[in-house]
């Protein structure tokens, strides 16, 4: 009798159960391109950006000709750079800019380009390899698009990047001064005064060059003192 009971059961659940996975995977792969594009801007603007990610990719690879298709690239490259993914995101702003060059939202793109360098910027006492690229993608904003909301915001960050480049020349010429190397040092200091605006550095700087002008005279002296002596 139990047995007469339990088979039609689990027969409903069996069949119960493969409705609902292929509900779930049908519907799922149904799903037009308006909706993904409604579930990854839900999931961005509740910071999901994983599943934003996701489900932007999905617009771009099964409908890349409907016309949510360059927005949802676009939308893609923005989840990796708010998720942290900064060399992902610029490779994905690079390739819609490649793509859609007349865009609208290009210097938005140029702009985001930039900011994934600027963020991925180091400390004075490394490499600015970062800092300099974000200071070319923000001045090629400005020189394409001088008058673009986002230009604005670039020429504050270009300050920025001087500022740093700056520090970092700085920091480099008063470490060549400390250990002694006057040449190495007033080399520095001069590429500083040449080469970038008033940042706050130029009166430290022009001390010390001339500090370093006067040990180098003073080493020349004292060659000189040697070899009349040999």
């Amino acid at each position: 009798m139990l047995r007469n009971v339990i088979a039609p059961a689990m027969i409903l659940i069996l069949f119960g159960g493969c409705s609902i996975i292929e509900k779930y995977f049908v519907s799922e792969e149904e799903k037009s391109a308006s909706e993904l594009m409604s579930d990854g801007t839900r999931d961005f603007e509740m910071g999901r950006w994983t599943a934003a990610k996701e489900a932007f990719e999905k617009v771009k690879d099964r409908y890349p000709y409907s016309k949510h298709a360059a927005v949802a690239e676009l939308k893609r490259a923005d989840a990796l750079f708010e998720s942290g993914e900064y060399d992902e995101a610029l490779d994905a702003y690079d390739e819609f800019e490649r793509l859609h060059p007349k865009n609208p939202e290009i210097p938005y793109v140029i702009y985001q380009k930039g900011m994934c360098q600027f963020r991925q910027m180091k400390t004075i006492d490394r490499e600015q390899i970062h800092t300099l690229k974000a200071k070319e993608e923000f001045e090629r904003l400005v020189g394409r698009f001088p008058r673009d909301e986002y230009a604005q915001k670039a020429r504050k960050n270009i300050r920025k990047c001087l500022i740093f480049l700056a520090e970092h020349e700085l920091y480099i010429a008063n470490y060549y001064y400390r250990i002694g190397k006057y040449q190495a040092a007033l080399a520095r200091y001069t590429y500083l005064i040449e080469n970038y605006p008033d940042l706050g550095q130029y009166n430290h700087a022009l001390e010390s060059i001339a500090k370093c002008k006067a040990h180098i005279l003073d080493e020349e002296k004292k060659q000189e003192k040697k070899e009349s002596k040999s």
